[in-house]
């Protein structure tokens, strides 16, 4: 018994001994000065005890010898050190890569960022995580400052448009994306495979010449690691999509006292004798909106050894629509494979390659005659369906246009698909420590094809009765490579000089083939058996088109990067760009552009101001161009229509379309951007301010006005296209971060950013001095214009003082019937803007801006032991749109604003009244221009990652549950579905047909690493 007793004590004190804690001193340090850390992180692995240094760096901490002590410290990059026999623990901690030592892809290279002189901002892949995007586009709406994002449409699949630095041209304003080296497009990419993404907004990116214009976009997909072990993520979620959005119209009561207002207003009868029982009615948007699943998962493999490293990933994207159910849809699967690998000391393979698939299916949207317009108009009077089961049919009152939009959404059948396979290839060797030339060529070739079929049907007298059934069938091949060979010399001289220079030569083409056709009269007038070659009716008009390209462009480009003591920055870039587009008179084109940088903190006099980490004041001037316009604007086509007649028959044949232009040349866009980089405290506060100016000339414009007698009042024939416009954008870019820790658990990231925008178009020689673009309603003048001294894509129309209250102010004013009627009270009251006595067409001005004053972006993150919190919120002010998806019709359903109209002097002074009688009421005005400044939450997420101590038991590296909301809320006066959509084009970009509305989206995931 004694001996148990004893042997019990003896362990006991063994065990005890085994887990005591030993003191652990020592001094946090920074490795970049060797100053002392304050405040810097000490925790224990895995558990709860920590401290933190004094202002002197020292620390004190207790932990067992198998226990591994975590050092970390904003703006430095985290040690794990194991504890063992050591008592005393000195810590050197490393600025983190994230921060100036950081690597940016700059085109043709890459940079340190303390290094970099233009204006350029990067986005990782971190950022890209928390905001969860469908499409990489999205990620960069409210986190960069400068780029503006919009959406032609919340349907799945709808295109996005990036803007970098305001809106630079009236053609295509879209930047160029570089995906790992090749020109490619971010709709082929899953958001969960890039690493980074870098802007290059200035002339930095002239480096790029011709098809730098309009800024450059920089995606560096992820990659493996080497020496590391080989790690399996999978990430997957699903989520519940809704309308973010709906318009308030009239109930049924409502709309059925308002119309008996209307034609009592005329002295007609009434059209609903007894309103009693109609209650609300039919809600259409109730009928067309539903909630839609979106579901994703995406699995990544990656690692790497001493020679090679590797990436594969696969992702799956389902999104159906919230407006029309099973025929509204987007799906996308892509597969990427990156691998590099050391086949010498001196030879480098690296390869990147991603395959894509896509299919949509989508509704009318977005015009007069949509889904959503038609939802808009249908009276709540009216149902869905008669008593047969059968759609009910809208009858001709309320305009040709109008019809039941559940029966057009079960009427419309279309789909496109589209294979593509992307990628690039690349060898790099090194001849010695300073030269190394590489050699790439990346690529994109895929097919795309779509079919659409118009079932034979009756609406009862509308635009979309269709007397006999059709079918259209489409197939397109595309293709392109990019071939870059460059060498570059990194060298530094007398340890103070370092130069790196880099000269190269690219080779671009661009090659496809287009085939389309038409057949009527499909069996069983049914979807499944619609096919051309199963139709059996003809058409006399030709009914079939084909066409193919080939744009080719060779390149040589330079760049020499100077700096004296990491402190005196200067570089130069030189590109010379041939393109097949032009003639051949002006075939070639030259940029140059110049940026300098002074790292003023690296100065002697900085030397006391030891809250200041970082300060550099940078400049960039040059020139870059843009090529992204059709081919072949310097040749005659025979691409217009023509009427012959032979042997006395009527023969359709072809004619010269546009006239050609042998002098049509690059738009050129020259830029000037000076800009200030600050870190403060620790690296806790970064500051970014830029002023640009950005100026395009030799804008391409179409149709210019030419005598009659060169023949182009034919059928597709047109005046020529010639550079004769200019723009400018001039604005502030500021950037605000702040990394801060509360306790030892708490640690948070503030960033703002905020971009003002002065948009101005300074020429247009097309004998007008403007372009007009865009429709409003049915039959009015184009209400939208590119002017000279307005900005791009400005609203032209009427502009309004209040409504007429009495008879006196009506023949006090000056007479409005030229404008369609004469004016009664209640009616809206022109501004007769020329003084001339009478409110015509001449008194028509410019009467709102699409393009916003301000933009700003706010984003916070939160990490709290195992909980981690995200928002996102982007915002736009000072931007207007044109109200245009109500049908100009007494009978159709209206906003519920209406109900606060004019019924009598006093009652209103902005809705006016109503009436079945004609009035001016609907010419374009500022009537139907409204504010569209909005504030929306982007996304918000919270997730929670499973303590590692119980991971580890699982044998699983991290498992992490979230839950998100995107387009969570928009603060707005705009009474549209989503003042952020734009259709893209520069003109008519604030024009709103009745978008379809963003989805508000609840998502919930998980991401498990192995």
């Amino acid at each position: 018994m004694k001996k148990t007793v004893v042997l019990i004590v003896m362990a006991l004190f063994c065990l005890q001994a085994f887990a005591q804690n030993n003191a652990i001193t020592g001094i946090v340090t920074s490795g970049e000065d060797g100053t002392p850390i304050p405040f810097a992180s000490v925790v224990v692995k895995g558990t709860t005890v920590g401290t933190s240094t004094d202002f002197d760096g020292k620390y004190s901490i207790e932990a067992q010898k198998d226990a591994t002590l975590v050092f970390s410290m904003i703006g430095f990059a985290t040690q794990e050190i194991f504890v063992g026999d050591q008592t005393v623990v000195n810590v050197i901690l490393m600025t983190e890569t994230t921060g100036l030592e950081e690597v940016v892809v700059v085109g043709y290279g890459t940079q340190k960022k303390r290094d970099v002189t233009g204006a350029v901002t990067v986005l990782g892949a971190k950022t890209i995580e928390e905001i969860k995007p469908v499409r990489a586009e999205q990620a960069l709406q409210g986190t960069t400052s400068g780029v503006v994002v919009s959406s032609s449409s919340g349907a799945p699949g709808a295109g996005l448009d990036i803007r970098i630095r305001g809106i630079s041209t009236n053609g295509d304003a879209s930047p160029v994306v570089i995906i790992d080296g090749y020109e490619g497009s971010l709709e082929t990419l899953s958001p969960d495979d890039i690493e980074s993404i870098t802007v290059l907004k200035d002339a930095q990116a002239a480096i790029y010449g011709t098809v730098g214009a309009n800024g450059v976009v920089l995606v560096t997909t992820k990659t493996g690691r080497k020496n590391t072990a080989p790690a399996i993520r999978f990430n997957s979620s699903v989520g519940i999509q809704e309308t973010s959005r709906k318009l308030p119209v009239l109930n049924a009561t409502e709309y059925a006292v308002l119309l008996n207002e209307a034609y009592a207003a005329n002295g007609e009868d009434l059209p609903f004798t007894n309103i009693s029982n109609l209650g609300k009615g039919t809600n259409w948007q109730n009928e067309v909106f539903s909630t839609a699943p979106i579901y994703k998962n995406d699995v990544s493999l990656s690692g790497g050894s001493d020679n090679v490293v590797y990436s594969l990933s696969a992702s799956d994207l389902d999104q159906k629509g919230i407006v029309g159910k099973d025929k509204s849809g987007y799906k996308r699967n892509t597969a990427r494979m990156n691998l590099g690998i050391d086949l010498s000391d001196k030879l480098k393979f690296k390869s990147s390659v991603i395959y894509t698939f896509l299919r949509r299916r989508s509704i009318n949207e977005n015009g007069l005659g949509s889904v959503l317009f038609n939802a808009l108009n249908m009276p709540s009077t009216m149902p869905v369906y008669n008593e047969d089961g059968s759609f009910f049919l809208a009858p001709n009152s309320l305009g040709n246009e109008v019809i039941n939009p559940l029966a057009q959404i079960d009427n419309t059948y279309n789909i496109y698909k589209s294979n593509r396979l992307s990628g690039s290839f690349s060898m790099e060797y090194t001849y010695s420590p300073q030269l190394k030339a590489t050699a790439r060529i990346g690529f994109n070739t895929g097919s795309s094809k779509e079919k659409s079929f118009a079932k034979e049907i009756s609406y009862g007298g509308k635009v979309f009765d269709n007397a006999r059934s059709s079918v259209f069938q489409a197939r397109d091949n595309f293709n392109d490579y990019t071939f870059d060979a460059f060498v570059t010399y990194d060298n530094t001289f007398l340890e103070k000089h370092h130069v790196t220079a880099t000269v190269g030569t690219t080779v671009y083409k661009n090659w496809g083939d287009h085939l389309d056709a038409t057949g009527f009269d499909v069996p069983n007038n049914s979807w499944e058996f619609a096919d051309i070659s199963l139709t059996e009716g003809t058409s006399e008009a030709k009914m079939n088109n084909s066409w193919d390209y080939d744009d080719r462009r060779l390149s040589y480009f330079a760049r020499l990067q100077y700096d004296y003591e990491g402190k005196y920055l200067l570089s130069g870039m030189f590109r010379r760009d041939a393109s097949t587009k032009f003639g051949p008179d002006e075939s070639v084109g030259y940029f140059n552009s110049a940026t300098a940088g002074w790292v003023i903190s690296d100065e002697d006099f900085m030397s006391d101001l030891d809250f200041i980490d970082f300060i550099k004041l940078r400049a960039s001037y040059g020139f870059l161009g843009s090529d992204k316009i059709d081919p072949n604007k310097f040749l005659s086509l025979m691409d217009g229509e023509a009427t012959y007649i032979f042997n006395g028959q009527l023969v359709n044949g072809r004619a010269i379309g546009a006239l050609p232009n042998n002098t049509i040349k690059w738009e050129e866009s020259e830029q000037f951007d000076i800009g200030l980089d600050v870190k403060l405290l620790n690296n806790k506060i970064d500051i970014n301010a830029d002023y640009f100016v950005k100026t395009t000339n030799d804008l391409l414009v179409a149709g210019v006005p030419v005598s009659g007698i060169l023949g182009v009042s034919g059928a597709g024939a047109a005046g020529p296209t010639i550079n004769a416009g200019e723009v400018r954008n001039r604005g502030f870019e500021f950037a605000l971060g702040y990394r801060g820790k509360i306790g030892e658990d708490l640690v948070f990231k503030v960033n703002y950013n905020m971009t003002t925008l002065n948009n101005e178009v300074t020429k247009v020689n097309n004998g007008t001095g403007f372009i007009e673009a865009g429709e409003f309603s049915v039959g009015q003048p184009s209400p939208t214009r590119m002017a000279v001294g307005q900005p791009i894509g400005s609203f032209f129309g009427y502009k309004t003082d209040g409504l007429f209250q009495n008879m006196a102010e009506v023949n006090a004013h000056p007479s409005q019937i030229a404008l369609g009627a004469e004016a009664q009270p209640g009616d809206l009251r022109y501004v007769d803007t020329n003084n001339d006595g009478v409110i015509n067409a001449d008194d028509r001005t410019y009467i709102g801006n699409p393009i916003p004053d301000v933009t700003m972006g706010l984003n916070l993150s939160i990490n709290y032991k195992n909980f981690d919190f995200s928002a996102y919120a982007y915002a736009s002010l000072g931007n207007d749109k044109l109200r245009n998806y109500e049908r100009s019709n007494v009978n159709v359903n209206k906003l519920s604003t209406n109900l606060e109209r004019w019924t009598g002097e006093g009652t209103s002074n902005f809705v006016p009244r109503l009436t079945t009688g004609a009035t001016a009421n609907q010419v374009i005005s500022d009537y139907y221009v409204e504010d569209a400044s909005f504030l929306r939450i982007q996304n918000v997420q919270l997730g929670y990652t499973l303590p590692e101590n119980l991971t580890s038991k699982l044998k699983i590296e991290k498992l992490r549950f979230y839950g998100s909301v995107s387009n969570l809320y928009t603060f707005t006066d705009y009474t549209g579905y989503d003042p952020a959509a734009s259709n893209g084009d520069p003109i008519t970009s604030g024009i709103d047909y009745g978008f379809y509305p963003a989805a508000r989206t609840f998502t919930f995931g998980l991401n498990l690493n192995f």
